[in-house]
């Protein structure tokens, strides 16, 4: 009955996903509402425009054949190649960093799209790579310049925890390509060996400082410290239940910086406690559980790891700020998705889920080659 009042079109997309992500995106709204002091403006009503215009961008995305997506992968990966280099010569400086270019009715970040669009670019390498070559150190070359270029482009901002998130999502598809464990084994270790020496040589004052707090906090609680400190706070003080709808001392008394990005999750857990926080991350694993399963139902090897890297992009996201916030991770600056203020990284966030939608329909109608 339902199909026969409901376009079939309508009825195929994949709203057991859809409906929990605007019930997450409106409960972050909520979580900014109270953060501006009971004010819909600045955060609250931009969020919600931002997830409405997104997410119709993500149905259109839907709608595009594999083809497509093969014909632009490098064609969109040089671009945001271009638009980086754009940032170091014509880019926006905030907060010490040069990562904004102003494109007049938008700060468009430019190392936010990087991250899936480094996802399509490896797919569809490898989609071209015979497969006798993915196990072949020559096959490394092409892919780590594919990820180098952006990564350090990204991290020259500066901006670490983007140019992490970037080689990490590549790492991943790379991974998932068919590449031996034991080499990710020895990079691991080598990687671990030169940790000291580009802590001394590569990262600046403050990002030293970050990973020096990060381990010890409360030794300058009030100097380079006092992010993860009152965080820590604001999350612990709301126990449970919280502390109530608009009752976060931490963030309404101005303790907790960044409380609408950075921090959000700090301020949603002190107003409504671990119980808030169980339906945040319900949600990130009810996404992150259908795009695993689309990838694993996709119809060839490209489209396999294209939702597979979308996918953790998100994931990535979702992890680190998480941890960021409780003390697990050092501060780098990576919003949560769906909760933060933050139109650059909602508009990458709804991208990996339009992505991923558009494999689940290649999937389901059988048309991966075609539109």
């Amino acid at each position: 009955m339902s199909r026969q009042i409901i376009p079939e079109a309508i009825s195929r997309e994949p709203w057991h996903v859809l409906v929990p992500l605007f019930l997450l995106n409106t409960f972050g709204s909520v979580v900014l509402y109270s953060a501006a002091g009971g004010h819909l403006q600045p955060w609250a009503l931009l969020h919600e425009i931002h997830f409405v215009v997104f997410l119709l961008m993500a149905f259109v995305i839907s709608r595009f054949p594999r083809d497509f997506f093969k014909q632009v992968a490098f064609p969109i990966f040089g671009t945001l190649v271009v638009l980086l280099v754009l940032v170091e010569v014509l880019g926006k400086v905030s907060g010490g960093s040069q990562r904004w270019l102003n494109l007049g009715f938008m700060q468009l970040q430019p190392s936010e799209l990087m991250k899936p669009g480094i996802v399509l670019a490896l797919a569809k390498f490898y989609d071209g790579l015979p497969p006798a070559m993915t196990k072949s150190w020559r096959a490394l070359i092409p892919a780590g310049a594919l990820v180098g270029v952006p990564a350090l482009l990204v991290m020259a901002q500066p901006d670490l925890g983007t140019g992490l998130a970037i080689t990490i999502g590549a790492a991943v598809v790379i991974f998932l390509a068919g590449l031996p464990l034991s080499w990710f084994v020895g990079v691991g270790t080598a990687g671990a060996i030169a940790v000291p020496i580009a802590f001394k040589l590569l990262l600046k004052p403050y990002q030293q400082a970050r990973v020096t707090i990060f381990l010890d906090p409360e030794s300058d609680p009030l100097g380079k410290g006092y992010h993860i400190t009152q965080s820590k706070i604001a999350i612990g003080s709301g126990g449970l239940w919280g502390k109530g709808f608009g009752n976060g001392s931490q963030s309404h008394l101005e303790y907790l910086p960044e409380a609408q990005t950075d921090f959000a999750f700090a301020t949603m857990a002190e107003e409504w406690g671990i119980l808030g926080g169980l339906f945040v991350l319900a949600v990130f694993l009810w996404v992150l559980r259908w795009g695993m399963g689309v990838s694993r139902r996709a119809p060839d090897r490209f489209s396999s790891l294209l939702a597979a890297g979308m996918t953790f992009t998100i994931f990535f996201y979702m992890a680190i700020n998480m941890m960021m916030v409780m003390g697990l991770a050092p501060v780098v600056g990576i919003p949560l998705p769906w909760i933060s203020h933050g139109g650059s990284s909602m508009m990458t966030n709804m991208i990996c889920i339009g992505t991923i939608m558009a494999v689940d329909r290649w999937s389901k109608t059988g048309r991966s080659l075609g539109g």
